[in-house]
């Protein structure tokens, strides 16, 4: 036991009575704690286990007093300044979906927590999880990862770690519907073994899940050798949030937007290759990327949730080096050069279509997941009229596992 430290002692004491203590006991118990710890017995215990309040300062924090609630506007700069003072990782700004949150007991701040989107890759998670590689991308947004966990210097009493994270994960799903539009079925963290066992998250009960295997990613991709590897805790929100994120189908209020993948480096080569035999409708003279590479870009882009031409733009201009060299883009001045959106466009609309959908079936029946069933849907384009002024409908078959269209067919005009 540490003695003459005015919070807390080093080690964590359960206390556990199962029938009302002597006056004497108490004393000798409290003669032991070095007068940091007190005991109270709630009334209505029928077990009369001991409730422990530690003290801060000289005055009994009671655990059951600590709040957790979003940062306001006007604290943000506190609260980064706190974090880049106390945090061995420093300050993490705002990027994307972000929350902060911080501790309060009695109106002081005992502890600081942000949660931010979910990694891009972990592997440990994903084999916990079971979800395929087609449906992980379009569900991240129901993974949040919590980037930083700081408890003040004044604030290292025990179990405050645990219960912060648990009054914090009881309103983080309400919190984020709120502010984003959507809800969280899961949490994850990565814990420093060099620096941390991660008690608190074990205490919190949260799952160990594995290690990931080291690699860090910058802005040119991931390093080449491995680092120091991290420990995976996750935390479901929910009892069944690993059969909804491996479900074939989401229901509505977890439903994100059009269906999407996330493309593996062999499909991304494997695309261009595909629409190689489409013949190119643009003149020999001044062609500066292959159709292949183009319409290869602009496939990969709808499949990963892009939407048009200025979607499917960004998306390839987001591309890392070893991106752009999967898809065969063309290398100028040490670096590979991506279509720009006039080109992109230019190539979609002047393309035939029917080479084009021939060579995406191919593409479907290689790399599509074995469906157990398909749908066939029926849309009316609004805006799409011939001489006589009448709409075209187009008939789509969708595989209900893997949301992958197989064909479309354009029927006779709708009357």
């Amino acid at each position: 036991m540490t003695s003459g430290h005015p919070i807390l002692p080093t080690s964590i004491i359960r206390v556990n009575l199962f029938r009302p203590p002597s006056a004497k006991s108490l004393k000798q118990l409290q003669l032991v704690l070095d007068n940091s710890v007190a005991m109270l017995y709630p009334p209505g215990w029928s077990t009369w286990r001991a409730r422990v309040v530690l003290c801060w300062g000289g005055t009994p924090l009671d655990l059951w007093e600590v709040v957790v609630r979003p940062v306001r506007c006007f604290e943000e700069l506190r609260y980064q300044d706190l974090m880049r003072q106390h945090h061995y990782l420093g300050f993490l700004p705002k990027i994307g979906e972000t929350l902060w949150y911080v501790a309060t007991w009695r109106e002081e701040w005992v502890a600081l927590l942000s949660f931010s989107a979910s990694a891009l890759k972990c592997a440990a998670r994903d084999h916990w999880i079971g979800w395929d590689f087609r449906h992980r991308y379009s569900r991240l947004k129901l993974v949040v990862n919590n980037s930083r966990f700081l408890i003040l210097p004044e604030g290292h009493v025990p179990n405050l770690g645990s219960r912060v994270l648990s009054l914090c994960q009881r309103r983080l799903a309400s919190d984020w519907e709120e502010t984003f539009g959507h809800g969280v079925v899961l949490l994850e963290t990565f814990v420093d073994p060099q620096r941390f066992r991660g008690i608190v998250y074990r205490a919190a009960n949260w799952v160990y899940v594995g290690n990931t295997r080291g690699f860090r990613r910058t802005r040119l991709g991931y390093t080449p050798t491995p680092q120091s590897p991290k420990m995976v805790f996750v935390q479901p929100l929910q009892a069944n949030a690993r059969e909804l994120l491996c479900g074939a189908t989401l229901t509505p209020p977890y439903r994100l937007g059009d269906s999407k993948m996330m493309l593996s480096a062999d499909q991304m080569r494997s695309l261009p290759s595909f629409f190689s035999e489409i013949p190119d409708p643009r003149r020999a003279q001044g062609r500066r990327h292959r159709l292949s590479t183009v319409l290869g870009l602009a496939a990969g882009a709808i499949l990963c949730g892009m939407r048009g031409y200025r979607a499917i733009s960004d998306w390839a201009q987001s591309l890392g080096p070893k991106s752009r060299e999967r898809f065969g883009c063309r290398r100028q001045g040490g670096r590979y050069v991506v279509p720009s959106e006039y080109i992109i466009r230019n190539v979609l609309i002047r393309v035939e279509p029917a080479p084009l959908d021939r060579a995406l079936r191919r593409w479907n029946e290689v790399y599509a997941s074995e469906d157990e069933s398909l749908a066939i849907d029926g849309k009316t384009l609004c805006n799409a009229l011939d001489d006589q002024g009448r709409q075209t409908h187009v008939m789509s078959v969708v595989g209900h596992q893997s949301k992958t269209c197989y064909t479309q067919k354009k029927l006779a005009p709708c009357l």
